[in-house]
């Protein structure tokens, strides 16, 4: 039984305890909250519902926990139900019910886990989108790792995900960029506020073998010849680097598209003509101190050019065009503005301000014998995606950007990312997944094949019942992940899922020695191992992280 089934129960129980006295049931929460205590002697499980609701129904909140313990204990799978202190109810599970998670994971395999919270919503995920005008650096990167796992763990929930890139390749900071390109191809310093680093001298080097007449040709043409070459270059690399990254897009969205087709001019003349601007001091303006803004924001400038803003107003009519009714944007921590912004699009253009959500992140700092890392050898100025896949690989880089909340800002120690010791959160996850696959090879080589219908009572050791409960938490735990934006929950608890392995195997012999047979309890213990493997397995694949077999 799964803490999730464990919660439907409890609350059909207080229903029929509640409408037995003639009382509104309907004071109960939509989703009871079952907890496994602290303190392991309590109970399998604990949960607060009759001090949540026995004041609303006249009731002592004793007296409530006492009439659900009754009701409660006559279930199957339950062993016992007991109230402690003013009204909580500690719940003990059937040892057999507990191996109902076992045969449970064996069944379903790669999708135990998932769910169907948010079948049928359609949602665009952007993510990265960084200026393509140099490498991409740890705060995109923290977006790679986290957008990525964020996407499978929202697809694992059902929903029909996109995940888009937007480029900008509109505005002055590609000129700046085409103008550095240039710069370096002459054999110039940059322009002071160019781009400057070895990776501009490699791209203006490739312009030159692609087009050895390029300097030659008259200043707007070479301009012209260094954007088109020089940007779609920078395009690749950043495309290729994600990929090498394990993270890939449905969609490249170019800025400049909007521009090009109208799309800006035709939505700044819809909200014009429906009375959605405002026109004032010779510009046009968008009421986004509505949506909490700290100002209005211009959206055509005195001088009749669109502000920055005016694209993301396309954009967005542009997402919600396509079909989709979330449109999620992961922004770095020097965009919170965009919040109030793009709601105030939203509902400017006729929608619901929820069909935008906004997460920040905040900024990531290698750290390398207790020292700052600060300059990348490529790029010259800061920290790219590329100096830290180098400096720990792809696993630990994901798995290590992925396991916090983005937040919080981030201080990664390339020392103990390096380590193959327990020290590594990735390591020890990854390590527990090796050990219980070279377990199951251990037992192939003996012959002994792994049951599902094992007699699952026999699990009663401790150790057993709290890997068994560890394990049958995990959809609760992803359906969590994907309700908060929170993929960081999965890394957390494949390490509590490590832990409880580890403990187990500590203590628990699992393959017999020797001349010995193997008995129905072997059979038991293979059975839990393979499914603790398998969800390991599962919440690595979630976080877009290996599952080694052997390390």
């Amino acid at each position: 039984m799964t803490p999730s089934a464990l919660a439907d129960l409890v609350r059909s129980s207080a229903v029929k305890v509640l409408e037995a006295r003639g009382l509104d049931h309907n004071v109960l929460p939509d989703a009871v909250t079952v907890e496994r205590p602290r303190n392991p002697e309590h109970g399998d499980y604990a949960t607060n519902v009759a001090l949540q609701v026995a004041k609303k129904v006249g009731m002592k909140p004793r007296e409530l926990a006492e009439a659900l313990a009754e009701e409660i204990a006559g279930a199957e799978g339950v062993d016992t139900a007991e109230v402690a202190g003013p009204g909580f109810l500690n719940l003990r599970l059937a040892a057999d019910a507990q191996g109902e998670i076992v045969r449970r994971v064996l069944s379903e395999g790669d999708a135990f886990g998932r769910g169907d919270a948010l079948a049928g919503r359609k949602i665009n995920l952007e993510f990265v989108s960084a200026n393509p005008t140099g490498p991409i650096h740890l705060g995109g990167t923290r977006w790679a790792a986290v957008g990525d796992a964020l996407g499978r763990v929202l697809a694992a929930q059902g929903a029909d995900v996109t995940r888009e890139y937007y480029f900008n390749d509109a505005g002055a900071q590609i000129d700046r960029f085409v103008n550095s390109l240039i710069a370096s191809a002459l054999g110039e310093p940059p322009p002071e506020d160019g781009y400057a680093g070895a990776y501009i001298d490699d791209i203006a080097a490739e312009v030159l073998r692609r087009e050895p007449s390029a300097l030659s040709l008259p200043e707007d043409e070479r301009h012209e010849l260094f954007r088109r070459v020089g940007v779609g270059l920078m395009f690749e690399e950043i495309k290729q680097s994600l990929h090498d990254f394990g993270t890939d897009f449905d969609v490249f969205f170019h800025e400049d598209s909007l521009h090009a087709s109208g799309a800006v001019g035709d939505v700044v003349a819809e909200l014009k003509e429906s009375g959605s601007l405002y026109h004032a001091d010779n510009a046009w303006w968008l009421r986004s101190t509505e949506q909490g803004d700290d100002k209005d924001r211009v959206v055509i400038k005195s001088d009749g050019a669109p502000a920055y803003i005016a694209g993301d107003i396309a954009y967005l009519r542009d997402k919600i065009n396509r079909g989709f009714d979330l449109c999620i944007y992961m922004l770095g921590a020097d965009h919170h503005g965009y919040i109030a912004r793009l709601k105030a699009a939203a509902v400017a253009m006729g929608y619901d301000a929820d069909v935008v959500e906004v997460l920040i992140g905040q900024m990531v700092n290698l750290v390398s014998g207790g020292k700052p890392v600060r300059m990348s050898k490529r790029a010259g100025t800061v920290v790219t995606m590329e100096d830290l896949v180098e400096a720990v690989g792809v696993d630990a880089a994901r798995y290590e950007l992925a396991r916090y909340s983005v937040d919080s800002s981030l201080d990664i120690d390339l020392d103990l990312l390096r380590k193959h010791t327990n020290e590594n959160p990735v390591f020890y996850v990854q390590y527990a997944h090796a050990r219980l696959a070279s377990l199951q090879r251990n037992a192939a080589e003996l012959k002994i094949e792994m049951k599902p219908d094992a007699d699952f009572s026999l699990l009663t050791h401790p150790r057993e019942g709290d890997l068994i409960r560890t394990i049958g938490e995990f959809p609760s735990v992803l359906a969590k992940a994907a309700e908060l934006r929170e993929p960081h929950r999965v890394a957390r608890y494949l390490e509590s899922l490590a832990s409880a392995y580890h403990k187990f195997y500590d203590v628990a012999r699992v393959l017999p020695q020797g001349d010995e047979e193997p008995t129905d309890l072997t059979y038991a213990r293979l059975a839990l191992c393979e499914a603790a493997r398998q969800v390991l397995a599962n919440g690595l694949s979630l976080l877009g992280v290996s599952a080694p077999e052997r390390m």
